[in-house]
């Protein structure tokens, strides 16, 4: 027989407490945030997750999810489905909302490790798109993300959701001015590139002359205006992606997922890339 609901009245002091984290003073108030659906839960049980709300047809559906929460000390709690969409900022719940301790990562820490693949996200302020390029960079297998003081709050639900659990992966440092991001990169000996659609470098030129196989970071600018020129002017170089077709242009995650992908590519070149058909 199924257990019933715990929680059973949203008014629940847990419930308005998981509530408010939707709002960003009081994520950073009490340094959590909301994770929801069970893909986001089931990467948080290893990363900082400290309590779960579920239904009790998403407790039975992902036993291991509930499991997992419970071995890393997760409060867990059956909810009524009334609850849960309270608590969600999902217009369709999945039935699973969990409750994270931030994750950012200090830049010092991020500089320490010599990352060979960076996305710096200036000024970004669209949370589905800051989701989505974190992603890409997971993805693309860069080490680190960095979103300057100017950028969209890395725990806004929507861009938790874009991530689709890369958040959990790679370490985020947050709240970096460009200036001191770009100049702590330098030093660690990165190459920074600034991704713009009239940059003066071509993409497939640097790929062809073979400049991007050392350490790099991206810079990404916002989804509207893109980079200003004070901080095109700290890049080594400032690149555009090719507009072979006839597309006016391409959207700041497209395009990140083009050029972080393309760095990686370089990086892994010296290492041979074999063909699919090679052991056949």
């Amino acid at each position: 027989m199924s257990a019933a609901p715990e929680l059973i009245s949203p008014r629940s002091a847990r419930v308005s407490a998981a509530r408010r984290l939707a709002r960003r003073n009081f994520r950073g108030k009490e340094r959590l945030f909301l994770a929801e659906g069970p893909q986001a839960v089931r990467e948080a049980a290893g990363h900082g997750l400290v309590e779960l709300f579920a239904t009790v047809e998403a407790a039975e559906r992902y036993a291991d999810i509930i499991e997992d929460a419970r071995a890393v000390g997760a409060r867990v709690h059956l909810a009524a489905e009334d609850v849960i969409a309270d608590i969600s900022t999902t217009v369709t719940p999945q039935g699973l909302v969990g409750v994270c301790r931030f994750l950012d990562t200090p830049f010092e820490e991020i500089l320490a490790a010599r990352p060979k693949l960076v996305a710096v996200l200036a000024n970004v302020r669209d949370p589905g798109n800051a989701g989505t390029v974190l992603r890409c960079a997971d993805a693309a297998g860069a080490e680190a993300v960095v979103l300057t003081d100017a950028s969209v709050d890395l725990y806004n639900p929507k861009a938790v959701r874009a991530s689709v659990g890369s958040l959990f992966h790679l370490p985020v440092a947050v709240g970096v001015p460009v200036e001191e991001a770009v100049e702590g990169l330098k030093r660690a000996g990165v190459r920074i590139l600034a991704a713009d659609g009239a940059g003066t470098d071509d993409l497939d030129d640097e790929l062809d002359q073979g400049t991007m196989g050392g350490p790099t970071a991206w810079v990404f600018g916002n989804e509207a205006w893109g980079l200003p020129e004070e901080t095109r002017a700290l890049a080594d170089a400032v690149v555009r992606v090719p507009i072979h077709g006839k597309a006016e242009s391409l959207n700041l995650a497209t395009a990140a997922a083009v050029c972080l992908y393309a760095s990686a590519r370089a990086q892994r070149a010296s290492g041979g890339c074999r063909s699919v058909t090679e052991n056949q």
